[in-house]
């Protein structure tokens, strides 16, 4: 009688383990995107985005009160366009949550990507699930100062870049534009995608870094090409390879096709994901380790039904 119980118990627990793993992966599916190349605040300072043991990053997770495991998830319901009179000043990258305020936190030591004025950037904005919509890209304005809280007043009232409905390529969407030359220094870059098959519109702040621009003879020693990479975190040390890949993302930047300073064309570059976040990180990785805890689940069970069977 017991073994009977026992077998139909581990039996009931083998079949169940699919449907958790169904549950537990809708739940995770709540959200929906953001920034990972230049990397935006909530990401960078993620588990997934690497930068979460910088004071900064620090700071903000102790502002928020969470980790921004949901780095994909600064969305707003209703906005419709209205931006400026909806979102708060001080609270733009936030987008006026409360459980994402410390991104708003004004300090000039966020982890940055540098940049070159007046070159191209190509941005890969990860989507966790797809939507239809429009991304807007502003740059703050000349002077802008990182110790003050960011302003609709910093931002020009237009963008500098759109893009409407871009590909969707290996989880993310991938679109380029040349920035403008005349800024120095940090600033931020500034993401409203408005979605049109939901009512949300998602904010984010990626904080940039710009390098005087350098001359042709410069450019030509360091191998060409104007690159966004993301500055080194204190401490790390560049994995094998991570130069060439680097190279190779200036080729395809290099590479892309003139796009119109305001409306952009989305770039057809098909780069995962993967390439431009951590190893094992990005939309992927939760689901991946939810697939092997469920086939561990199920080997474990088949085993132990085997043996109880033997007895």
């Amino acid at each position: 009688m017991t073994r009977t119980t026992t077998r139909l118990r581990v039996a009931g627990a083998i079949a169940a383990a699919p449907l958790l793993l169904l549950s537990w992966a809708a739940g995770s599916a709540r959200a929906h995107g953001a920034p990972t190349s230049p990397a935006s605040r909530a990401y960078g300072c993620s588990p997934s985005g690497g930068s979460a043991a910088t004071a900064a990053c620090r700071a903000a997770i102790a502002a928020s009160g969470q980790n921004f495991v949901a780095w994909d998830d600064v969305r707003v319901a209703g906005v419709n366009g209205r931006d400026r009179q909806v979102i708060p000043d001080g609270r733009l990258c936030s987008g006026g949550l409360p459980a994402y305020k410390g991104l708003d936190l004004a300090r000039a030591d966020w982890p940055a990507t540098e940049l070159t004025p007046g070159a191209r950037v190509t941005m890969t904005y990860a989507a966790t699930i797809a939507h239809s919509g429009t991304f807007r890209l502003y740059l703050t304005k000349p002077g802008y100062d990182p110790a003050k809280p960011l302003t609709w007043s910093e931002l020009p009232a237009q963008p500098f870049a759109e893009f409407k409905d871009p590909p969707l390529t290996n989880g993310a969407y991938h679109f380029s534009a040349v920035l403008p030359a005349d800024r120095t220094g940090r600033q931020v870059l500034y993401t409203v995608w408005q979605t049109s098959s939901t009512p949300d519109t998602y904010y984010s702040c990626s904080d940039v870094v710009f390098a005087a621009k350098k001359t042709p003879k410069e450019e030509a020693a360091k191998g060409g090409g104007a690159t966004a990479s993301t500055t080194p975190r204190p401490g790390s040390t560049p994995a094998p390879g991570a130069s060439a890949s680097a190279s190779a993302r200036a080729r395809r930047t290099a590479a892309a096709p003139p796009v119109s300073p305001r409306t952009g064309t989305a770039a057809a570059d098909s780069t995962p994901v993967a390439s431009d976040t951590d190893p094992g990180s990005g939309p992927s990785a939760p689901l991946l380790a939810g697939g092997a805890a469920a086939v561990l689940v199920l080997t474990g069970g088949a085993a132990l039904a085997l043996r109880l069977r033997r007895r």
